[in-house]
């Protein structure tokens, strides 16, 4: 495992962000959130790739990728796929790094079929409700968990 690269991980829709329901889910860009993750992995030494996809395949695929690459550490949004996506459970599954899930929203102050999620069955931790600071919390929890040095 390479202890210091962590995968991000952001699901449908999210390349929306800042355009779509701002009053669910803000103002701030994806592209503002990755630079921020870039800017606290550098301070720290880390290596961060972000990758956004509305295809659930390619989210698959991103998850092998973070597998082959060494990976420590996957953080992921999956977005609605959090609630139908038993694929995504079974790839984050063969991961053998942390799994931090990361929802912008309260989802459990939102409609039913949202509060369940297959991701959370294999989650180390789930992060729900802030806003998209949501990603830098779990990306100090990585961070802090001593999961790298």
């Amino acid at each position: 495992m390479n202890q210091h690269k962590v995968t991000v991980l952001h699901g449908p829709n999210l390349n929306l962000l800042g355009v779509r329901q701002p009053d669910v889910y803000g103002y701030e860009t994806l592209d503002n959130i990755n630079t921020s993750l870039h800017e606290t992995a550098l301070m720290v030494g880390l290596d961060i790739s972000c990758f956004q996809s509305n295809h659930e395949g390619e989210l698959i695929e991103a998850i092998h990728a973070a597998r082959l690459d060494g990976s420590f550490a996957i953080i992921i949004n999956p977005a609605a796929y959090t609630h139908t996506s038993v694929a995504i459970l079974d790839a984050l599954n063969a991961f053998e790094g942390k799994v931090i899930e990361v929802h912008i929203s309260n989802v459990y102050k939102r409609e039913g079929f949202r509060h369940h999620s297959y991701v959370s069955l294999r989650a180390d931790g789930i992060i729900a409700g802030f806003g998209t600071q949501g990603y830098q919390i779990a990306l100090n929890a990585v961070i802090n968990a001593g999961a790298y040095e």
